[in-house]
């Protein structure tokens, strides 16, 4: 089949796309509110963009809590989602006011960053700690503006825990990182790996 995203349908339940463009990396943005708040929320449109300097991006469905903070604090940090955060990964993404924190209502404690204020996720293994750089507007369907924006932040610094760490390689597989597959409910672990040379 074709399908034409534009028109929707042609037969299928749901919109393709999520179920396509897999596996898809969990942003776990922390990000400070105007009142002090730590705000966490799990992003699914989230990837590493760039290289030397490095840099990240999560794209939000309308302007919510993380990326009004990271635009207005000019900080955010990603947190890498795995398998054994997955329920606390899950509490934070409800939809809660701004005076919430997620990480209190995940019971998740949090740890200072080395270069910016948003703290990380403790127990997490990995951290990126981030300088807001720019929001990327889309078009709309309509020519007007889309629901969705894109939020980039220039990698300042990386929290890595030492027991990832075999002879200067980082063990993907031993953090059991999690990522979102296609429709609401579905995710995967990664838990195994292969290799391939590239052709020279």
């Amino acid at each position: 089949m074709h399908y034409d995203p534009r028109v929707g349908n042609g037969g299928l339940a749901h919109d393709p796309l999520t179920a396509l463009v897999v596996p898809r990396p969990i942003g776990w943005i922390s990000t400070i509110g105007e009142s002090g708040i730590v705000n966490l929320a799990p992003y699914s449109f989230f990837n590493a963009v760039a290289a030397n300097p490095p840099f990240v991006m999560f794209a939000s469905a309308g302007v919510k809590h993380s990326q009004h903070n990271a635009e207005r604090t000019g900080e955010f940090v990603h947190s890498l989602a795995t398998w054994d955060l997955r329920e606390q990964m899950n509490i934070t993404s409800a939809a809660v006011a701004a005076e919430v924190s997620e990480p209190v209502l995940a019971g998740l404690e949090m740890a200072p960053s080395v270069a910016v204020k948003p703290p990380r996720v403790k127990r997490s293994p990995v951290a990126f700690e981030c300088r807001y750089v720019k929001t990327v507007d889309l078009p709309g369907r309509d020519g007007g503006r889309h629901p969705f924006a894109i939020v980039i932040g220039e990698v300042v610094s990386i929290y890595i825990d030492d027991a990832l760490i075999h002879n200067g390689i980082v063990d993907t597989i031993a953090a059991r990182p999690i990522a979102r597959l296609g429709y609401l409910d579905d995710y995967a672990v990664v838990e195994s790996l292969f290799k391939m040379k590239r052709p020279v």
